[in-house]
């Protein structure tokens, strides 16, 4: 393993177990349902009416949302909640068009950057061995002031409350972006801003919110100095099992009591 994702990052962080369990052994875990579904289809409206104005946002959401749905594993497929899904397509109709005209309201004037750009840049701050960071941006704009933005889509049900909106394992992704993104492109880190884009599959008006998430020097250290100590017992080969992950309000880890995780 020479490299690691925001997604990795956040499992180890989770349970250092369960991210050998996944990325070292290769072990099947999660591998999604009708939510990972829906998100990806509207990702894919977004990301391709960006670069054709002519899309029918509807028509692209629907047809992708049934191409995912149907790449499921046979296992989660057989068992999907035809109510939701129905539910879903209704939503995505809905949420489809909105996304790309929020954008506009958001930021006003703007010229494209790049949209899915990957990241692949070596992290310079651990030493003891080579590692590069991985990920792709949603989107990056640059504004007339000549501000680059990075943003990152989410959908969700209603919306994030206030404790979400700051938890440092959702925001990081942000920040190591932000980082990364200026090293890549040496560009002054006081020159990027970044942002999330919520696309809210229930609410009831406004349906998308986009709001800036700042990563100043303090917090950009932590995230690294996080990153850091997740790469060392990685390297060291220490996975240690955090019981207290096991089971959340997100549901129960897909290897709890398994043949892998006693």
């Amino acid at each position: 393993m020479s490299h690691i994702s925001f997604s990795a990052f956040k499992i180890w962080n989770e349970c250092p177990h369960k991210h050998k369990l996944v990325y070292i052994e290769k072990l099947k875990g999660f591998e999604g349902n009708e939510y990972t579904a829906f998100g990806t289809a509207l990702h894919s409206v977004c990301e391709e009416k960006l670069a054709n104005q002519e899309l029918n946002e509807k028509q692209h959401f629907q047809q992708k949302f049934l191409e995912e749905l149907s790449g499921l594993p046979d296992n989660v497929r057989q068992n999907l909640n035809k109510t939701l899904v129905r539910e879903m397509r209704e939503q995505g109709n809905t949420l489809a068009p909105l996304a790309i005209p929020g954008l506009k309201d958001y930021f006003g004037e703007f010229e494209v950057v790049s949209v899915e750009e990957q990241l692949f840049e070596p992290i310079q701050e651990y030493t003891n061995k080579k590692f590069d960071f991985k990920g792709f941006i949603d989107l990056v704009v640059k504004t007339p002031d000549g501000k680059y933005h990075i943003l990152d889509w989410k959908t969700c049900s209603w919306g994030w409350n206030s404790k979400r909106r700051s938890d440092p394992m959702v925001t990081y992704q942000l920040t190591f972006y932000k980082h990364y993104f200026a090293k890549k492109h040496d560009i002054d880190v006081n020159d990027i801003e970044t942002h999330f884009a919520l696309l809210k599959r229930t609410a009831k008006k406004d349906h998308v919110e986009l709001f800036r998430v700042t990563s100043g020097k303090k917090k950009t250290e932590n995230a690294l100095n996080l990153l850091n100590k997740a790469l060392h017992n990685i390297d060291k080969g220490k996975h240690m099992k955090n019981r207290a992950s096991c089971q959340s309000p997100f549901g129960m880890c897909e290897f709890f009591k398994s043949e892998h995780c006693s």
